[in-house]
């Protein structure tokens, strides 16, 4: 039997990340998609869908060392002392093995200081993963992880449109597939709240299309959705188009959408051709901006229609539907609807 280097996997508590012109604080480490064999490995996140696939990498390349590697789970939340030494001993027949356990961040304080024990002296012939899902509990085993020199694998919430349109775009490159830019736009202004969803909606048009992915693929398979969005009603109403952007926005409410996210979606294309418009004065660039570059350029030509003026009237505007659909107002649907007339008014013609 081939040996497995003993192998620790934690995923360590989320760093929340911040918009602004400064690059975000993130957690060292590598990218969830960047699993590791070694003796102890540490994956933190607060995102359960990146945590798995980082879990799942690095017991596929435990595998592909030895087809017969034994996997064992254990829970933090109902651990008792000494299971960690017994799941991670030999077997009786030498196999090598790979010991996941799950929700580190809820772990009895026996699991924190057998952890603590085991980094000390792992096995070398075991795998053992932590996952650790967030939050400062149990930093004294985290620390204690870090300081063997493992290798951390961070899975971190994609906050950002930047950052979900990369993971579209990944997850395409993965299959080796092709997606237009306004294909993973369409996908991530209509499934974006969601990542796990966002992922099932890509291996769906992986799976049932052929050829290269573009916005009227995503249409055909999701339009009801996209179209529903706030983020169509605000494509609308910056492109000045009253008509088609009341429509969607009185379609969306029909639909169930909440006032609220639809006023956010306002928000942010506005913020973006703010940003943007500042970009242009130079010290300031788009990566600082936390905008994918399909962003700037579409922020780019949308300003092309935009006065200084009517920009800070539509975003005065919007500040005021916020303010509206969250209890100033006794009627949100007819707040929202007037900020959005408000924006394509406010649009140069």
């Amino acid at each position: 039997m081939s040996a497995c280097r003993t192998t620790v996997c934690f995923v360590p508590p989320a760093t929340r990340r911040k918009t602004g012109s400064r690059s975000p604080a993130r957690t060292p480490g590598r990218s969830w998609d960047e699993p590791a064999l070694a003796p102890v490995v540490l994956v933190r996140g607060a995102e359960p869908l990146l945590t798995e696939r980082a879990v799942d990498g690095v017991v596929r390349l435990a595998r592909e060392r030895d087809p017969e590697v034994e996997k064992v789970e254990l829970e933090g939340a109902t651990y008792t002392a000494g299971q960690l030494t017994v799941a991670a001993s030999p077997s009786l027949f030498g196999e090598a093995k790979i010991v996941v356990v799950r929700g580190a961040e809820s772990g009895t304080e026996d699991l924190m200081q057998d952890v603590v024990a085991y980094v000390a002296r792992p096995d070398e012939e075991t795998t053992v993963v932590v996952v650790h899902g967030g939050g400062q509990r149990g930093k004294k085993m985290l620390d204690a992880v870090t300081r063997s020199g493992a290798p951390v694998m961070v899975c971190d919430p994609i906050t950002r449109d930047g950052e979900k349109a990369s993971f579209v775009m990944g997850e395409f490159k993965a299959a080796r597939r092709r997606a237009d830019a306004e294909a993973v736009r369409a996908l991530v202004d209509g499934l974006g709240n969601d990542l796990r969803e966002l992922a099932s909606a890509c291996s769906q048009l992986i799976a049932d299309t052929t050829g290269t992915i573009t916005e009227a693929t995503v249409d055909r398979y999701y339009g009801g959705r996209v179209e529903a969005t706030g983020f169509r009603v605000a494509d609308a109403a910056v492109a000045g188009d009253a008509g088609a952007a009341v429509s969607l926005l009185r379609h969306a409410l029909a639909t169930g959408l909440d006032p609220v996210p639809i006023v956010a979606a306002l928000a942010v294309r506005l913020r973006n051709l703010a940003k943007v418009a500042a970009m242009r004065g130079g010290g300031i660039t788009a990566r600082e901006l936390g905008m994918a570059p399909w962003q700037v350029d579409r922020a780019t030509k949308d300003l092309r229609r935009w006065t200084p003026e009517g920009l800070a009237a539509a975003i005065t505007a919007v500040a005021q539907a916020d303010a509206d659909v969250k209890g100033e107002a006794r009627d949100p649907v007819y707040a929202v609807e007037k900020a959005v007339l408000a924006i394509t008014q406010a649009r140069r013609g």
